[in-house]
């Protein structure tokens, strides 16, 4: 099917600014590891990982194994809340054993929370230059995240990632991070969340290995991909996608769906894992740039979920995707015929109807939720604050040329996924 030529994503100039970590995918990668510290002058890795994966022997034995001489400690105390304290007491593991680098090994929330650790460790070491106190320090970043929902970033000084997934969340490949803190630890006064965003964040490596995500319970397995499936999805219809995006998304949507299809179906061969790790690895590809990126509608309905209720982000991903990808589709054309190929579905007659029912067939294959009431999520007669989050959502500005969404728009979608 030829490219759409009033399309300006595909003819008009486009500019791509960005910078890939190394990208290691393969079966038993992990055994590499030390020789990618050794290529960006590493010497000592502080694993950061939850305490789940940091117990599990399949998964944490390997890199540890990995590193050899190169591991300084484990730091295993992440947890899915991302918490600031949880990064403050990283940055005492962190000096403790004077490591000079990250290997942030799990899913999202152990990325998330490296990205933490990176962040206050740089700002400890330039306020100890002043003669400030550590403890000031950890203070000042509580009072600045309650104020602002994020931190500011140091232009010097972050301590290199090594980002090693085990789940299929696609949080690897990015400079963002969320964080949440609580009155309990002493950082604020009230409940609070946002995150952090800026390239030096980038993990410097990104060590992607079958066998380690192959560990990982099915059930969580399934609901992590929802959510790196469609960061695939929206980096085709984003307003700033861009051919480099579409051609790595798009080969990147077809493995994972054949992956998780299969998976799905109850198949653990190798090539399942192989499919489902490349997939991921490549959706992510070029969605976090320095100056924009391709997280869209979708994600702002996460968001506007989870940041609210509890409900699990690759659950909220579940119910909602193929409801707003019909409203997507009568709205604007959202790419259709893209998402269509990439599906292996271009010969239908009704490419958006049928690019929805592929997605549902992924999502019930994995046997996830297709309902925002069997979840925790809210009650009908909150869909109008979850509408207000959601348009208010920073991914909402990449939304798909030709969609002008109302609140009342966003209240129709929670309703019919209700």
């Amino acid at each position: 099917m030829p490219a759409d030529p009033t399309d300006a994503r595909v003819t008009d100039p486009f500019r791509f600014d960005y910078e890939s970590p190394v990208l290691r995918c393969g079966r038993d990668s992990a055994a590499g590891l030390a020789d990618e510290l050794a290529a960006h002058g590493l010497e000592r890795a502080l694993v950061v990982t939850g305490r789940t994966v940091g117990t599990t022997a399949d998964v944490v034995n390997p890199v540890r194994e990995g590193l050899g001489d190169r591991l300084a400690a484990v730091f295993a105390e992440t947890t899915p809340e991302k918490r600031l304290a949880t990064a403050a007491a990283g940055v005492a593991a962190l000096r403790d054993v004077d490591a000079d680098c990250i290997v942030a090994l799990g899913g999202g929330s152990s990325l998330d929370v490296a990205k933490q650790v990176s962040v206050l460790a740089a700002r400890v070491r330039a306020a100890e230059a002043d003669g400030e106190a550590v403890e000031e320090v950890i203070a000042a970043a509580g009072r600045e995240f309650q104020e602002t929902g994020t931190l500011a970033v140091p232009d010097e000084g972050l301590v290199p990632i090594v980002a090693v997934p085990t789940t299929l969340a696609g949080a690897d490949v990015s400079h963002v991070a969320g964080m949440t803190a609580t009155p309990d630890n002493g950082l604020v006064t009230e409940p609070t969340s946002g995150g952090i965003a800026d390239s030096g964040l980038m993990p410097v490596a990104v060590v992607a290995d079958p066998t380690l995500v192959a560990t990982t319970p099915d059930r969580v397995l399934a609901a992590s991909a929802m959510n790196g499936f469609d960061k695939g999805i929206e980096t085709l219809y984003a307003a700033t996608a861009t051919p480099v995006t579409d051609a790595t998304a798009m080969r990147g949507l077809s493995l994972f769906r054949e992956g998780l299809l299969a998976f799905g179906a109850g198949e653990r061969d190798d090539w399942v894992f192989d499919a489902l790790v490349r997939g991921c690895t490549l959706v992510q590809y070029g969605i976090s740039r320095p100056d924009e990126g391709t997280l869209s509608v979708i994600h702002a309905f996460g968001h506007g979920l989870t940041r609210t209720y509890d409900v699990q982000q690759g659950a909220a991903h579940a119910v909602v995707a193929p409801h707003v990808l019909r409203y997507l589709f009568e709205q604007c054309d959202a790419r259709r015929d893209l998402l269509a190929r990439a599906f292996d579905v271009a010969d239908a007659e009704d490419a958006a109807s049928a690019v929805v029912d592929a997605v549902a067939e992924v999502r019930d294959a994995l046997d996830l939720p297709t309902r925002l009431r069997d979840v925790d999520g809210p009650e009908r007669s909150a869909f109008p604050a979850v509408a207000e989050h959601v348009l208010a959502d920073s991914f909402m500005s990449n939304a798909p040329p030709g969609l002008d969404p109302t609140p009342a728009d966003i209240e129709d979608v929670l309703a019919a996924a209700w």
